[in-house]
């Protein structure tokens, strides 16, 4: 079965983006798709992550075509199947770290990973606010949010634009794991040439389409 499936999309704003893009993923593969600012890789992911309809074309989530599903069903998805890591981390700022994370465990009823959170290395600002964490602290958190629902496929927009290289390597280290160990896939928006040739496929987006890269 394949966790994701793009047919034939296309998406234009005042000016077109990208036309007839095709890809898939299965269960431990994952993709990641690099391209010039304003090529529309964001854009691509919010597509294929719930939260956008193509002008043309069709996504196919768990072999369900995603778009002509109710408005129910789109929510159920993305509430309990899909976990999207943002540019912006879109953290309670009000809340404790450990009430950020805690949150997705509610929702999915999955208990706190805490191995996970040791390896994020968040564990000594559980009881910290979140606005007195630095933004790469901030990200860590919302990368540990994301996890702890345990989504069959993940959709992750420069996770670690904002870490530096030693722990976006042991951040991809941990998605790519992820990956392998709960049978899901990963869709990776990315700047980094280094951690994108990590993932099973590399491909570049540009007016026209996507070209693989590996």
């Amino acid at each position: 079965m394949h966790l994701l499936r793009a047919e034939n999309l296309s998406h234009s704003f005042e000016y077109e983006l990208f036309k007839d893009v095709n890809f898939s993923l299965k269960p431990k593969e994952s993709l990641s798709v690099l391209g010039v600012s304003g090529s529309g890789k964001s854009t691509l992911l919010h597509i294929c992550s719930t939260l956008l309809k193509p002008k043309v074309g069709n996504v196919f989530l768990f072999d369900k075509n995603l778009y002509r599903c109710s408005y129910g069903e789109i929510l159920h998805v993305r509430r309990f199947d899909v976990g999207i890591i943002f540019q912006s981390h879109y953290l309670f700022k009000g809340f404790l770290t450990y009430e950020n994370i805690e949150l997705a465990n509610v929702i999915s009823g999955n208990p706190l990973d805490k191995e996970l959170v040791k390896r994020l290395k968040i564990e000594q600002f559980m009881n910290y606010k979140i606005g007195d964490l630095s933004g790469g602290q901030q990200q860590r958190v919302s990368i540990a949010r994301v996890l702890s629902k345990k989504p069959k496929i993940i959709f992750a927009d420069e996770p670690t634009g904002n870490l530096d290289d030693k722990t976006a390597q042991e951040v991809m280290d941990i998605l790519l794991e992820y990956v392998e160990k709960e049978d899901a896939a990963l869709m990776l928006v990315t700047h980094n040439t280094h951690l994108a040739k990590q993932c099973t496929y590399m491909k570049h987006l540009h007016v026209g389409g996507l070209i693989e890269e590996n």
